[in-house]
Order: C-alpha cells, then structure tokens, then sequence
C-alpha cells in the first residue's frame, strides 16, 4: 500500500455519517484506505460515556464505514489533505493476465442409472462444480479423467486446459513437429 503524507498537523475533517435508522450526525473524517473491493473511510461520531466515577463525559466513538453506504460530504468541505491509504497498482503483466482463478480441480460423481463410476471433472470456480467437494490437484484431476466414464467439463475449461495434457499438446493442432 502507498500512503499519502500525512501532515505533521492533520485537522480531521467534517463529514456526515448516516446512522442505522437513517439519522444523520456530522462526525470527523481520520482516514482513507483503499481495499481491493473498494474503499473505507475510519470516521468518528460524538457520543457521551459514563466514566468512572459515574459522571458523563464526551467521547468519541471510532470506526471503518464504507462511504457509499455510509457517508455523505458536508458542503464545501475539502478532502484533499485526508491521509489516504492506496493500493499498490497491479503490475503490468498482472494487468495483462487479468484475474487468476482459484487452482484445483473438483470431481462431480454422477451416480442414478449412469452407473457408480460416471463422473465430470470441473474447475473449482465451475457453477456445476459440487459445493464442498474435496479439491484435487492436477496430478489427481488427471488420474480421474482417465477412469473410463470420466469426462472433462467443457463450461469451466476443464477439456481445454486437461486435454491437451492428457493428449498430448500435439494431438490438438495435428502437428508433429517440434
């Protein structure tokens, strides 16, 4: 993560905070912080507390909202100098790749009038993968395709990505050199 400078001298800044029942009361804005599904802001309301001696004192009461959901600027409030936490950019060939899906292989049994030992081999991530399965490794994922009545799922690229190795990465493009 990168963090902005915070300035030796930081004055929270007012913003308001939209309470359960839909009330709103002004706070004071500390943070920002940004996580890979978006941001949060950590944020104070004032409230009273009992202290020890059982008399009431001012306090405040400090927490992480998501500001979408929880907050509204107060007009003509500058947020520019608010210490701002940001995520580390992805690196160019993370960028390129996109986003990785889960590793591991699942084997869905069939089972009814198929017989006990038909089965699919699909990607964890699969929507017809079985929830709860016990994830197999590609060693395991390819001693099970090769079971007679076992077939990879062609919705989640299992055959795409377990064919070729199966077969042999020559046996797809017809080619028999190197």
């Amino acid at each position: 993560m990168t963090t902005s400078p915070e300035p030796a001298e930081f004055e929270p800044v007012p913003i308001r905070v939209v309470l359960p029942d839909g009330q709103e009361v002004v706070g004071r804005l500390y943070a920002r912080r940004q996580l890979p599904d978006g941001w949060v802001y950590l944020v104070s309301i004032p409230v009273y507390r009992n202290s020890a001696d059982e008399d009431v004192e001012r306090a405040e009461y400090r927490m992480w909202l998501r500001p979408q959901e929880h907050l509204k600027p107060v007009e003509g409030t500058s947020y520019d100098s608010v210490p701002t936490e940001r995520l580390e950019p992805p690196s160019l060939i993370a960028h390129a790749l996109g986003p990785r899906r889960p590793s591991g292989w699942v084997l869905a049994k069939l089972g009814g009038r198929r017989g006990p030992s038909q089965a699919v081999v699909h990607a964890v991530d699969c929507v017809e993968a079985p929830q709860n399965a016990p994830r197999l490794s590609l060693d395991q994922a390819l001693d099970a395709a090769e079971r007679p009545g076992v077939r990879l799922c062609s919705l989640c690229g299992a055959s795409q990505e377990l064919d070729p190795v199966l077969r042999g990465f020559d046996a797809e493009s017809g080619d028999d050199t190197l």
